[in-house]
């Protein structure tokens, strides 16, 4: 397996101008129409004070210097229409070189001490449903950040607004509720208990996962795999504190 140390775009703007307490979402993105749904999701997350990062991760490096500078090329051009379709021209973007995606991202989020990694669902899903795809499941299964994950289709819904979000009971501890709590503060949303009928679903993780990794149980798997609105899956013991981003 090779992984390299992922570099930003040249250009891209330096994190710095934003303050470090904002939570901060890498967005898994191949240019692929479910990670569009991944980018509607970031940009409600981006709406209740994250900062976002794009991130694609290659598997290979190429031999030749030539074929190496064109593959980086083509990359760097992929994120570029990803932060087109965003909406967002100074969107932080990040390249990463490994024979898996989920290794590649739990390394980029470690690097950058990311809150949230988010995912479209899986390409064969249904539109209106949520499906973990490989790389989404192996993060819900010892990730370092939390995990979020956009329903098939989500990009034509064209969400402006999160009236209700929902705690999946049994699944929350502190970390999730205060999480949810924050997220309802900044969308201007309402609470419930409920997992159908609302607009974004959070999930903490269970009791036996260690603090700051993710890990879910058989119940709340299948709460996630029959939601038909956003995902989030909070890590264990540390929640996600959203605020409205202030620029120097």
């Amino acid at each position: 397996m090779l992984t390299l140390k992922s570099e930003p775009i040249p250009d891209s703007p330096s994190p710095d101008r934003t303050l470090r307490m904002a939570p901060h979402t890498i967005i898994s993105y191949d240019d692929t129409q479910n990670d569009q749904d991944a980018l509607m999701l970031a940009r409600l997350l981006g709406q209740a004070g994250s900062r976002l990062t794009l991130a694609y991760v290659r598997h290979i490096t190429q031999p030749q210097r030539s074929r190496e500078e064109l593959d980086q090329q083509a990359a760097k051009a992929l994120l570029d229409r990803g932060a087109v379709w965003l909406g967002d021209d100074d969107v932080q973007r990040r390249v990463v070189v490994n024979a898996s995606t989920a290794a590649g991202l739990t390394a980029l989020a470690e690097q950058e001490d990311a809150d949230v990694v988010v995912f479209g669902s899986d390409y064969r899903t249904a539109a209106g449903h949520v499906a973990p795809g490989r790389s989404a499941q192996a993060l819900l299964d010892g990730g370092p950040a939390a995990v979020a994950i956009a329903p098939a289709g989500y990009r034509t819904d064209n969400v402006t607004h999160v009236d209700w979000i929902g705690v999946l009971p049994g699944s929350a501890d502190d970390a999730a509720l205060e999480t949810a709590r924050s997220l309802a503060d900044h969308l201007d949303a309402e609470l419930t208990d409920a997992h159908r009928g609302i607009d974004l679903l959070v999930v903490g993780s269970r009791q036996e996962a260690h603090e700051g990794r993710v890990m879910i149980t058989a119940q709340a798997q299948n709460a996630v795999e029959q939601a038909t609105c956003p995902v989030l899956v909070v890590a264990r013991g540390v929640p996600i504190r959203f605020q409205t981003l202030v620029t120097a």
